[in-house]
C-alpha cells in the first residue's frame, strides 16, 4: 500500500506535469496569436477596406434625387470597386414620386431625397431604419439656350411676355425652392409646363422646348455646353438640404450602411463638390 507521503509526492509530479503542458499550451496560442496579428496589420496596411470588403456583398437599391443622378452614378462606380461582388441600382427621380413609392411598399435599401420634407414623407411613415442626416445642400441656377439669346440676366426677366419657361412642379423640391424664391421676390410666373422632376425641366431647354428653367446649379453644371446658367441672388433664399437615411425594410442593411458612408465620407463629398453641390 501507497503510504500518504508517496501518494502527496505522486500528486505533486502530476500537477507539475499538468502546469507544464498549460505552459506549453498557452505558448502555442500566444504564438498563433503574434502570427494572426501580424498577418492582419499586413491586410490592413495592404488595404484599408479589405476588412469591410468580406462583409459587404449583394445587390443595393438606392432610390435618389434626379439631381443626384451624375454624382450617384460616380458613387456607386467607386463602391462596387471597392466592395467586389457588390452591385449597386438606381432609381432615379422626383423626391416626392419615390418617397410615394417608398411608402408604398417598393423595395429599397437607401434613400436620398431633395429635401426634408420628402423626406418627412418616408420618416412620418416610419420607414426609415435611423435618423435621416443632411449630406449636401443644392441652389438654384436659371439654364437658359446656350448664348442665352434672350439675355436673360435675372430672375425677373423669366416674367417677360413670350418667353417660354419651364419649371419643377410644385411638390417636388426643385419646383417649391424656385415658388420660394419667386414669392421672396414678389414676382408671379406661369410657366408653359410643370415638370415632374428636375431633369425633365433641364431637358426642355435642351431640346429647345423652352427658352429657360430654373433648375439647380449641378443640373446646369452637368449639362455642359447644352446650355448657359444664370445665377439670381434670390436663390440663396431658397437652398435646399438634402437628407439620406437606411430604410427600414432595407434587403441589404450592411451593404446600405456601406455606401451611405462612402456618399458622407471625404471621398464622397469630393465628387458631390465636384458635381457643384455645396457641403452641409
Amino acid at each position: 500500500m501507497m503510504t500518504r507521503s508517496e501518494r502527496r509526492s505522486r500528486r505533486t509530479l502530476q500537477l507539475t506535469g499538468a502546469v507544464a503542458a498549460g505552459l506549453l499550451a498557452l505558448s502555442a496560442c500566444s504564438s498563433s496569436s503574434d502570427s494572426g496579428s501580424s498577418d492582419s496589420g499586413s491586410k490592413e496596411t495592404s488595404g484599408a477596406s479589405a476588412p469591410s470588403s468580406a462583409k459587404v456583398s449583394g445587390t443595393v437599391t438606392v432610390f435618389a434625387a434626379a439631381s443626384l443622378k451624375e454624382s450617384f452614378t460616380a458613387l456607386g462606380q467607386t463602391f462596387e470597386k471597392q466592395h467586389p461582388g457588390t452591385t449597386v441600382t438606381f432609381s432615379f427621380g422626383g423626391s416626392d414620386t419615390l418617397a410615394a413609392s417608398i411608402t408604398g411598399g417598393a423595395p429599397a435599401d437607401v434613400f436620398a431625397a431633395a429635401s426634408p420634407k420628402t423626406m418627412a414623407i418616408v420618416t412620418d411613415a416610419k420607414d426609415t431604419a435611423d435618423t435621416p442626416v443632411t449630406f449636401v445642400r443644392n441652389q438654384l441656377e436659371i439654364a437658359t439656350l446656350p448664348g442665352n439669346p434672350d439675355k436673360i440676366s435675372s430672375l425677373k426677366d423669366l416674367t417677360k411676355s413670350g418667353l417660354k419657361v419651364v419649371l419643377c412642379d410644385k411638390t417636388v423640391p426643385c419646383g417649391a425652392a424656385a415658388q420660394k424664391a419667386l414669392d421672396a421676390s414678389g414676382l408671379k410666373l406661369t410657366p408653359v409646363s410643370y415638370e415632374q422632376d428636375v431633369k425633365s425641366a433641364l431637358t426642355k431647354v435642351e431640346l429647345k422646348e423652352a427658352d429657360a428653367a430654373v433648375v439647380y446649379k449641378t443640373d446646369v453644371q452637368a449639362a455642359g455646353d447644352k446650355v448657359e446658367g444664370v445665377e439670381f441672388p434670390e436663390s440663396a433664399e431658397a437652398v435646399n438640404d438634402y437628407p439620406i437615411a437606411l430604410l427600414k425594410d432595407a434587403g441589404n442593411p450592411e451593404a446600405a450602411k456601406a455606401f451611405i458612408a462612402l456618399v458622407r465620407s471625404a471621398e464622397g463629398s469630393k465628387v458631390l463638390t465636384g458635381a457643384g453641390f455645396l457641403e452641409p
